[in-house]
């Protein structure tokens, strides 16, 4: 293992657990893709941070909010 992945996983494993799943998630996902990770820009690295603080103040979508979200994709 790298020292980088050593250093990511140290400051993941500070994190609340449901966070820790989120991104157990996404690196397996990654991982088993093969594709490369390319940079993320300012701009989405602050919409995942606050995404991220939402979550951590209980700001959920709400259940009728979802099923619009689905019926607008036909899903």
């Amino acid at each position: 293992m790298t020292k980088l992945l050593e250093q990511a996983i140290a400051k993941v494993r500070e994190l609340p657990d449901e966070e820790q799943d989120i991104l157990a998630i996404q690196l397996l996902t990654m991982a088993a893709s093969g594709a490369p990770v390319a940079e993320l820009d300012t701009e989405t690295r602050a919409a995942i941070r606050e995404g991220l603080e939402q979550a951590r103040r209980g700001e959920f979508a709400s259940d009728e909010d979802i099923a619009a979200l689905w019926n607008r994709h036909g899903l």
